[in-house]
């Protein structure tokens, strides 16, 4: 589909936030688990002593950004890291 097709501008903000909320760019508990190996009760657990990824509720359901569980999983590697920087140019 075009951007004219929907009638989004790509520099408009409206149409960012848009995007952003999308279904496909929130996660639920389960749904993290599986697509980044995580024990669901081990993501339950972070989340009552607020660590790990930031979540929210969208009504009972506990929800996560896929672009937050990312940017947590990179600045874990960032800290966690030991021995020679891995170059990423390959």
């Amino acid at each position: 589909m075009s951007t004219q097709e929907n009638n989004i501008n790509p520099t408009d903000q409206e149409g960012t936030a848009a995007r952003a909320n999308r279904r496909e760019d929130w996660l639920e508990t389960r749904e993290v688990a599986d697509e980044y190996n995580f024990n669901v009760n081990t993501l339950r657990y972070w989340r009552h002593i607020g660590y790990g990824p930031a979540s929210f509720k969208r009504g009972r359901k506990v929800c996560y950004r896929r672009r937050g569980v990312e940017a947590w999983i990179e600045e874990q590697e960032r800290l966690t890291q030991r021995g020679d920087a891995i170059d990423e140019k390959d």
